[in-house]
């Protein structure tokens, strides 16, 4: 990747801070980064060393989750806000290997994404795909924005994962989740993951604080009880609210896997 932008959305990118979906897209083990992207993600590491192990486990997580969804839950209408840079198995793929006929809807306000998912988020025939640039603080003009890809007279399953943390003010990201869930029809879901100081995570404070200083857009963590609150007057859907690495998590011959420092909860909208 260059430092070269001239066009938009390339016009809106910057390349001298680092940026969340950049820094992810790093620990993921991609390409799509920048140097600064770079030695921010390393510095994190060295003061919090799970952190690729959490970018991972909440990559796992979403694959798990769309093939309930899809699959026994029978879900086909996905909203995925706060998507990031493609990578293998996005949300769109993991949907349409199960059910051809998804319909999938990404949003994200990074312009680095955007010119990414333009390009890459393609669709099964049956199924459609499509990307909105947008921002989760404002959830109406994402509501209106996904019709008439998604209707939303039909359930529809919220993903939000890693998003609400930066919604720094509580009051305002339970406002967000409620305002996107109040229109959805009995049915639909909500499907997050949250960094927190608990379930090991006490190392990550530090780490946090560097981050808000040399990257964008700030973080914060949550207690488990916080991360409980965006599922009220929803369904939890077993195991309940648990790190993201063990939400169903599939055995394998290493035995099950460690907890990291990030809740993952599914909820129903009864």
């Amino acid at each position: 990747m260059t430092d070269s932008h001239t066009d938009s959305p390339h016009a809106r990118v910057r390349s001298d801070i680092a940026h969340n979906a950049r820094v992810w897209n790093y620990w993921l083990g991609g390409k799509d980064n920048y140097s600064v992207d770079r030695a921010v993600g390393d510095q994190v590491t060295g003061m919090y060393p799970s952190i690729g192990e959490v970018a991972r486990a909440d990559r796992a997580f979403l694959g798990r989750v769309v093939r309930h969804l899809a699959g026994e839950a029978g879900i086909r209408q996905f909203l995925d806000i706060g998507t990031g840079l493609p990578t293998a198995d996005n949300t769109h793929e993991v949907a349409q290997r199960t059910a051809p006929d998804a319909r999938v809807v990404y949003v994200d306000n990074d312009p680095i994404v955007l010119a990414h998912a333009r390009a890459l988020l393609t669709s099964t025939p049956e199924g459609v795909t499509e990307y909105i640039d947008a921002d989760a603080h404002h959830p109406e003009r994402i509501l209106d924005a996904v019709e008439p890809t998604l209707d939303l007279t039909r359930p529809v399953a919220v993903m939000m994962l890693g998003i609400l943390n930066f919604v720094l003010d509580t009051d305002e990201a339970l406002s967000v989740v409620r305002r996107l869930m109040a229109p959805l029809p009995s049915g639909s879901y909500l499907v997050l993951t949250h960094p927190t100081l608990e379930l090991g995570g006490e190392g990550n404070d530090a780490a946090m604080r560097f981050w808000n200083e040399n990257a964008t857009p700030p973080i914060t963590a949550r207690s488990r009880a916080e991360f409980a609150a965006f599922l009220e007057g929803l369904e939890i859907v077993e195991p309940g609210i648990v790190s993201c690495a063990r939400w169903r998590d599939e055995p394998s011959g290493g035995g099950a896997p460690a907890d990291v420092a990030q809740f993952g909860a599914v909820a129903r909208k009864p």
